[in-house]
């Protein structure tokens, strides 16, 4: 794809470099999305769930433990009550309350958690989460078929996330305030993988640092309780463009510790559409899962100390049946 997301792109590797990229199409080849843009609905089949996880083939998955070499591991998971109350909706924080049970011989604890969110805190949006357009979701399914189990988390939870993560990180250079609206562009992409080192590869789940997650745990009560009423955080451009370099790149997911991986806030207007919220392309048309407010302020420095931006990702989605969402629970490992 060209600068103007007009054509290919040659910069995320070339043709004998990616030979598994002939079985997909580009951007332009795809047919047309229902709201504008471009879809790939039934690329994996009418009766799909998975969307493009399914390029987290077996000969991928062994391909990016091939990547742990010192076996240091990474949870990317912030506490579940970090962004609570909630700064995109008004959910309010989970409440934890502990059950004692006492015996003759032991005293036994549980949890239990009210008011609890599973896109409070660092999540996956499955594709059942935001339609392509009024009707239709990914695959064409519509709500009457999620409601049934269609497009759920439960698919991904099934079979597990696991793949070569790749981190760029948005954040050098941005010179903003990491609770502000910055769009990053295609031209900021591919800066930030020239300087890791990184050529893409088909199924690879891109993680962006923005630094919003780490921002915000910084902090005051007072400030984080503005957020909700003068939304702004950092994320991806709302732009045909960006959309097609991440299909063109054939990533399997693209996760960051922003609110919604997007720059926020976004434009649900019809004549924005589909690009003015990019959810509706990217997990409507494309079927891409999509990783938000995840923790990277620990991965992001030791990738700039040893250089290394590649990893093992491997996350677990709960397996909640007919499940819009799921908590990360998401490890890297080098």
């Amino acid at each position: 794809m060209t600068r103007d997301g007009t054509g290919g792109n040659p910069s995320v590797g070339s043709t004998a470099e990616r030979e598994d990229v002939r079985a997909l199409p580009r951007y332009l080849d795809l047919p047309a999305g229902p709201a504008g843009g471009r879809q790939a609905w039934h690329l994996f089949g009418d009766d799909d769930d998975l969307g493009l996880l399914n390029l987290l083939t077996p000969e991928v998955v062994v391909a990016a433990a091939r990547l742990v070499r010192r076996g240091a591991v990474f949870p990317l998971n912030a506490p579940v009550d970090l962004f609570g109350p909630g700064p995109f909706l008004p959910r309010g924080a989970p409440r934890r309350h502990v059950r004692t049970l006492r015996t003759a011989a032991v005293t036994g604890l549980d949890d239990v958690l009210d008011n609890f969110y599973p896109q409070a805190s660092s999540q996956w949006d499955s594709l059942a989460h935001i339609s392509a357009d009024q009707e239709r979701f990914y695959n064409g399914v519509t709500r009457d078929e999620i409601d049934r189990g269609r497009n759920t988390v439960d698919h991904w939870a099934r079979r597990g996330i696991v793949g070569r993560g790749v981190l760029l990180d948005l954040a050098v250079g941005a010179g903003d305030d990491p609770g502000s609206a910055h769009a990053f562009t295609v031209t900021d992409l591919e800066r930030a993988r020239e300087a890791a080192g990184i050529t893409l590869r088909t199924g690879d789940i891109l993680v962006l640092h923005t630094g919003f997650a780490a921002w915000y745990a910084r902090q005051t009560p007072e400030r984080r309780a503005r957020i909700p009423h003068d939304l702004a955080a950092p994320g991806l451009e709302h732009s045909e463009a960006v959309c097609a370099y991440l299909w063109d790149a054939h990533v399997a997911a693209v996760a960051s510790d922003t609110l919604a991986v997007e720059v926020m806030p976004a434009d649900h207007s019809a004549a924005a559409a589909p690009f003015g919220f990019l959810h509706q392309t990217l997990i409507g048309c494309f079927g891409m899962a999509l990783g938000e407010l995840w923790w990277l302020a620990d991965l992001v420095a030791d990738c700039h100390q040893d250089g290394v931006h590649e990893f093992l990702l491997a996350s677990a989605p709960a397996h909640i049946p007919g499940g819009v969402a799921s908590p990360a629970n998401v490890l890297a490992v080098k």
